[in-house]
């Protein structure tokens, strides 16, 4: 395994423009058959994804992330965004660096989580750079809908108190696993403070505009959730399952697990459902 990190920097049409992303790759010992784009979640960061990151080149996969402008090492201020496009841009970044790397290999994009609605807003705009999609956990729909009092107020504190702390997330809904909660917890470059009111209400958004646009997705996608998913509904993969265009897509929801189904005890299941089903699309893909 090899493993090399960096920076990107934003581009000027970007509402951070000049901020600087901390990205890394992970590379396998010969010439991966695929890339996998990984989009981590809200207040963590692409370090948290080294066990995911070992499967995946176990398996031939080359793997790319990019922390998110105001997470882990990148530049910005956590719990806020200026604009939700903001964390496309470092996609876009990221995506433009990994083809330098490999521009003939198919690129895989895996979001979890706020990554998972990343993602999905990113694919409304450009699915055409992607030969398929995993979807972990997605915060497409809130555990909580939202009332309209609710939504009305996150505008108006959005507009004129953007970083006022609105949202805390509870960590033990994080995963099943002790150990993973409490590393969580103990991770310096993980955000434990409340989500600022832009953020939330970008993110109130997002997955607005994502829902009545799903039918535009016509990538191959697989949407993976915990059933007990106390943080992003799993009602948001159900949704997506049912309106998206794509004649290759496929639900599954695992009983028990919770937000992170990278990090729960039956993470090694869960991967290889995730490599098993990229694997079979590339076969496809060349057959």
């Amino acid at each position: 395994m090899k493993q090399e990190d960096g920076r990107l920097v934003l581009s000027k049409g970007s509402k951070a423009a000049g901020a600087q992303l901390y990205w890394q790759k992970w590379l396998p010992a010969g010439k991966p058959k695929a890339l996998i784009m990984l989009v981590h979640g809200y207040a963590e960061h692409s370090g948290r994804y080294q066990y995911f990151a070992e499967h995946c080149l176990s398996k031939g996969y080359a793997v790319y992330a990019v922390d998110h402008w105001g997470h882990g090492q990148s530049d910005g201020t956590p719990g806020f965004v200026p604009e939700f496009s903001v964390f496309g841009d470092g996609v876009d970044q990221l995506l433009a660096r990994a083809k330098e790397d490999f521009s003939d290999l198919p690129v895989m994009l895996v979001g979890h989580s706020m990554g998972g609605l990343i993602s999905a807003a990113y694919l409304l705009k450009k699915q055409a750079s992607f030969a398929a999609c995993v979807l972990s956990g997605p915060a497409i729909k809130a555990a909580e809908e939202p009332s309209a009092f609710l939504k009305a107020v996150s505008g108006f504190l959005s507009r004129f108190f953007p970083k006022l702390g609105v949202l805390e997330l509870d960590s033990d809904g994080v995963s099943r696993d002790t150990k993973v909660v409490a590393d969580y917890l103990a991770d310096p470059l993980v955000y434990n403070g409340k989500m600022g009111a832009r953020l939330a209400a970008e993110m109130l958004n997002n997955m607005t505009s994502v829902q009545q646009n799903a039918d535009q997705i016509s990538l191959p996608l697989l949407l993976l959730h915990g059933e007990e998913d106390s943080l992003a509904g799993v009602e948001g993969s159900k949704f997506l399952n049912s309106h998206v265009s794509s004649t290759e897509k496929m639900l599954k929801i695992y009983p028990e697990l919770f937000h992170e189904i990278f990090n729960e005890p039956e993470k090694d299941q869960v991967l290889n459902d995730m490599t098993d089903w990229l694997d079979a699309h590339l076969s496809a893909a060349k057959g």
